[in-house]
């Protein structure tokens, strides 16, 4: 006899929901809680892990579990994940997009329908998106890019005030002149602009040079930061230096140079920039400073041409311990003429 108070139940085997003929299953979820219904992904009808999942909740007003719904799919073997989300996202302030496949015109369809986002990063594999983004986000002050792409297109961005790009090789922004320019022309309140070309070796072709400056300044930009910049790269560096003449206003400018050898194909030589002039530029950080001569001559046209600056920092650490600062590459940096007679050049190993 069963024990008193409760009633006997046969006890089902663990897969007995995936037995069942499909039409019931649908029927079951859809009158369970969404948290029990997530739990029956664990199988399918042959007992497997599922890969691929479906969820409409377009015509729900509100989903408060959404977020932790996607991180405990992500955890148990989705492969493939189609979400059927309401007509946008009213409230929505900040979006990470990292290492998904997307199209360009699905990705800029979901930007435009957060009329209040403000944070916008964007994590694209490398051989997921290469076309052409639009952004419509009225209201977005921060946009972080990482990826290959032909062009981003700010078609309604005001307020935007900080940007980072991060170009993997033959992304067109790096390659083209042409995009790379009209991209500053779209930015008309970006102050702050951090910039890498990942691990380029882009030549440019017979007729293709990088023109020394854009055709138009941008007067808002005041920060300015380069990541792992390689001298001896002329065509980053072109970039580079088109970037700088072009931005009359900047304050502060930072430098992370990449390892390289002692070669440079563009001379940094005084005599090449007559026609820059840094009149608002205060402070220069150069990180990872070898003292190879591609960047003794960087340093000695940045003190030459800054007539504001008040303090260079150089910074010698370098991480790997087999690489080491040439000896007295400070020494003779301190010995540079500056256009500024309240510069300091400091030092920091």
């Amino acid at each position: 006899m069963p024990p008193k108070g409760r009633k006997h139940c046969r006890k089902l085997p663990p897969d007995f929901l995936s037995d069942l003929p499909d039409n019931v299953i649908n029927v079951i979820l859809m009158r369970l809680p969404c948290k029990e219904a997530v739990r029956t992904t664990s199988y399918q009808r042959n007992g497997g892990p599922i890969t691929k999942f479906s969820l409409d909740i377009a015509v729900l007003k509100s989903c408060p579990n959404i977020d932790n719904f996607v991180h405990f799919l992500s955890r148990n073997d989705i492969q493939q994940l189609f979400l059927e989300l309401p007509w946008g996202f009213d409230k929505l302030i900040s979006l990470k997009v990292c290492n998904v496949t997307i199209s360009p015109e699905l990705l800029g369809s979901l930007i435009s329908q957060c009329p209040l986002l403000d944070k916008l990063e964007l994590e694209i594999s490398e051989d997921s998106l290469s076309d052409v983004i639009e952004i419509n986000a009225p209201k977005l002050r921060s946009f972080d890019f990482t990826g290959n792409i032909t062009f981003i297109c700010l078609m309604n961005v005001p307020l935007l005030a900080e940007v980072s790009l991060s170009l993997y090789q033959g992304s067109s922004m790096e390659a083209d002149y042409f995009f790379f320019a009209m991209f500053f022309e779209l930015c008309t309140a970006l102050e702050r602009l951090f910039l890498h070309f990942n691990s380029s070796e882009i030549e440019p072709e017979d007729d293709d040079e990088v023109a020394t400056r854009l055709p138009f300044d941008v007067n808002c930009v005041k920060y300015f930061y380069l990541r792992f910049l390689f001298l001896e790269e002329s065509y980053d560096l072109s970039h580079v230096l088109c970037c700088i003449r072009s931005f009359p206003y900047l304050e502060y400018l930072e430098i992370q140079v990449g390892f390289g050898d002692d070669g440079i194909v563009e001379s940094l030589e005084l005599e090449h920039f007559t026609d820059l002039t840094l009149n608002h530029l205060r402070e220069i950080k150069v990180e990872r400073y070898e003292g190879t001569p591609p960047e003794m001559q960087l340093v000695k046209l940045l003190l030459a041409k800054s007539l504001g600056l008040v303090r260079m920092l150089i910074d010698t650490w370098i991480p790997d311990d087999t690489i080491v600062s040439r000896p007295g590459a400070f020494t003779e940096v301190s010995k540079f003429w500056r256009a500024s007679p309240k510069a300091q050049v400091v030092h920091k190993a």
